[in-house]
């Protein structure tokens, strides 16, 4: 039998194809890394006293992320996620959002989530287990999608149904560079994009998904190009200016209104380690993480409002003890929180428990009576 013949160049078809090389893909911004206004045409319509809250929920990222990171190294939270180094394009995005929005977060979105309404009990709640707080009556916030890119097809069928009941708000999701080389990114944006729902997808990319550096996880030079796969537009913005992010927030999500679903890049840089379970020196060196130190969101916005003669009226220490007496008050009243029952683990689950469920609520219930030291570990852990 004969062996079907190797394609080679004399077999080739003659076409002229497209590249990602013909592509080119420009970063939006507003204010330079000193501070000065590259575009004053694009400087939004603000007044003073939005200008300085926008630095005012930097701050409160900022000084949320090193308080929540000292509370695990007590032994008082679980796992978390910093945004060190992520304020602009975390507060940029929210500022542009209204409470009937839904925001679906990947976690190191602390001052969003309080900026649309989730209590600050609740988020150190949520980092301490008790999952049920990350949907606190009255905040549109979804569950964490602790999980890489599985929150993004959940995200397009919620758009789907604001589209359905024809209400005047979008699903923001936000998510890192990593998730978009995830199946679920595939699946969530292609059937956004599909049916035009009211989707801003927005992706942090902060040079890093876990370990991996971006260029490693995809051959795309950005993510914003990969929208043009799905038949959706994608901006590409500097992620360490809140002022560009604000504007590109706010324009996907008027386009998004309209039934054009978009995609937003923001370039930045995790500064902190993935989680307080990470170690990033064994992945990166100092000299990088430096050289994006110099790229500081804070610096540059404080910058920008010194030129523009706002900051004298911003007092950043008194910022900084109001957040500190919150998240002092917040921490006392996650410690207040009720014990949880120990057999709600096995709830919610199934409207009726399987046998084999049944079995292991049984047997856990069991050990727990046999050995309660195991549950009464809340009664010695440190306060304050």
């Amino acid at each position: 039998m004969n062996e079907r013949p190797r394609p080679g160049p004399s077999g080739s078809v003659d076409v002229e194809g497209v590249s990602q090389g013909d592509l080119d893909v420009g970063t939006h911004r507003v204010v330079d890394a000193d501070g000065s206004v590259v575009s004053p045409e694009a400087v939004p319509d603000l007044d003073d006293d939005w200008f300085r809250e926008l630095y005012r929920w930097m701050v409160l990222q900022r000084t949320f992320d090193e308080r929540a990171t000292k509370l695990q190294r007590r032994g008082m939270l679980g796992t978390y996620a910093s945004g060190q180094g992520q304020e602009a394009s975390i507060i940029g995005s929210a500022f542009a959002l209204v409470d009937e929005d839904w925001i679906f977060p990947y976690g190191r979105e602390a001052g969003a989530l309080l900026m649309h309404g989730l209590s600050m009990r609740d988020l150190l709640l949520y980092w301490r287990g008790v999952e049920d707080a990350s949907r606190m009556e009255g905040a549109n916030v979804f569950g964490f999608a602790i999980s890489i890119g599985s929150h993004i097809p959940v995200a397009t069928g919620k758009a789907w149904g604001q589209k359905l009941d024809d209400e005047d708000a979008v699903s923001f999701v936000n998510l890192g560079d990593g998730a978009t080389s995830t199946g679920a990114f595939h699946e969530g944006i292609n059937f956004a994009g599909v049916l035009g729902v009211p989707a801003v997808f927005f992706t942090q990319n902060n040079q890093y998904a876990i370990s991996m550096p971006f260029e490693e996880q995809t051959a795309a030079d950005t993510v914003a190009q990969k929208a043009l796969a799905y038949g959706m537009d994608g901006i590409r913005v500097d992620g360490n200016d809140v002022l560009a992010v604000y504007n590109a927030v706010a324009t996907a999500r008027e386009r998004a209104l309209a039934g054009e679903p978009m995609l937003v890049e923001a370039v930045t840089y995790r500064r902190a380690a993935h989680t307080t379970s990470d170690d990033p020196t064994r992945y990166r060196e100092d000299e990088e993480v430096e050289a994006w130190e110099r790229r500081d969101p804070l610096e540059r916005y404080r910058s920008f409002l010194e030129k523009r003669g706002l900051l004298e009226a911003v007092d950043e220490e008194a910022i900084r003890e109001e957040v500190n007496e919150l998240f002092d008050e917040a921490v006392a009243a996650a410690d207040d929180y009720p014990e949880r029952d120990p057999e709600e683990l096995f709830e919610w689950l199934y409207a009726d428990l399987p046998p084999e469920l049944e079995r292991q609520r049984d047997a856990f219930l069991d050990l727990l009576e046999r050995r309660p030291e195991l549950y009464e570990y809340i009664e010695h852990r440190p306060k304050g």
